[in-house]
């Protein structure tokens, strides 16, 4: 059996979904078909999606191309992250410990807490009370 071209993960964080495709090559990573400096500018964001790849030692010799729906800009980037560190375990099994302990395999499962009926338009807000 032959090896795969790539490697598929899945991160979420919030409502942002990424589905990461990684691949032996050194071609820029893409989001979306737009290059990853464009789609997320700065230094820190920058590092945010890299830590994964810089933490296997193969920042380099791997890319990744991405599709990224839902969410804000934060948020695809945390999905991103995710996927990321999902599809390099499914390309070595032996980069779970090293992703492990730096918690990217963990999916923040924080969300956008419900609204309630009888309130007054907010999750947690109350009505105001009439006083006279």
């Amino acid at each position: 059996m032959s090896k795969p071209q790539w490697y598929e993960g899945t991160g979420r964080r919030k409502t942002a979904i990424a589905r990461v495709r990684v691949f032996l090559g050194k071609e820029p990573m893409t989001i979306n078909g737009v290059a990853v400096d464009s789609y997320f500018p700065g230094a820190s964001a920058k590092r945010e999606y890299e830590r994964p790849l810089s933490l296997v030692n193969r920042l380099d010799s791997l890319t990744a191309t991405v599709k990224v729906l839902g969410g804000g800009s934060h948020s695809q980037l945390g999905a991103l992250v995710h996927g990321l560190a999902n599809a390099l375990i499914k390309f070595d099994p032996t980069f779970r410990s090293q992703l492990s302990v730096a918690g990217l395999l963990t999916r923040d499962s924080r969300m956008k807490e419900s609204r309630k009926f009888g309130l007054a338009g907010k999750a947690r807000a109350k009505k105001q009370s009439p006083k006279r």
